[in-house]
Order: C-alpha cells, then sequence, then structure tokens
C-alpha cells in the first residue's frame, strides 16, 4: 500500500493519510473521530472504510482493525480513489472491481 497507493497521492493527501495514522487509528480506530467511516459488507466484511473529500473527489481508505493478539493494531491495505481504493483486495477482483490504468 505505501508503495503503490501514497505515491500517487498528493502531498497534501500523504499528510492526511500521515495525521490519520498517528491519531484515529491509534485513538480511535473505529469512530475515527467522527470522520465518516463504515464497516464493508461481503468479501470484506472484516475491513472498513473511511471517506475522504478531496477536492470534490471521493477517495476511500481501506483498512482493518485487530484486536488480538495484543496490542490492537490497524492494517491500511488501500488509499486511493473510491473504487481505485477496492483494487488491492483478491475477493473484489473477483468480483468485477479491477484498477483502471491510463
Amino acid at each position: 500500500m505505501r508503495q503503490q497507493d501514497l505515491p500517487e497521492l498528493t502531498a497534501e493527501l500523504q499528510r492526511d493519510f500521515q495525521e490519520i495514522c498517528n491519531t484515529a487509528f491509534t485513538e480511535d480506530p473505529y469512530g475515527c473521530f467522527g470522520l465518516p467511516s463504515h464497516d464493508l459488507r461481503g468479501d470484506l466484511k472484516h475491513y472498513r472504510a473511511l471517506e475522504i473529500d478531496y477536492n470534490g473527489v471521493c477517495f476511500r481508505l481501506v483498512y482493518r482493525v485487530y484486536e488480538s493478539p495484543t496490542p490492537k493494531r490497524v492494517q491500511v491495505i488501500s488509499f486511493a480513489e473510491h473504487d481505485l481504493a477496492f483494487d488491492i483486495h483478491p475477493a473484489l477482483k473477483r468480483r468485477g472491481f479491477l484498477r483502471l490504468t491510463t
């Protein structure tokens, strides 16, 4: 994720990512301090998506919270524009979500 998704983001979104990782994910990974987020369903039912609007473009940060073994940790699997954010997961590729390259 850090090698594939982050370099494609603007410097501002990269800073936002670091801030989210250092605050919301460490202190409130389910509520994200009120930022819009939700549980995913289907093949990604153990994952969550954090919604980020940047200059009118919808981005999704897809992550999973592991409660055990302790300590609690968060694994981020993707941070990209909405549809592209879900490309990383093989189950979504089987369902027709593919990364579009230009």
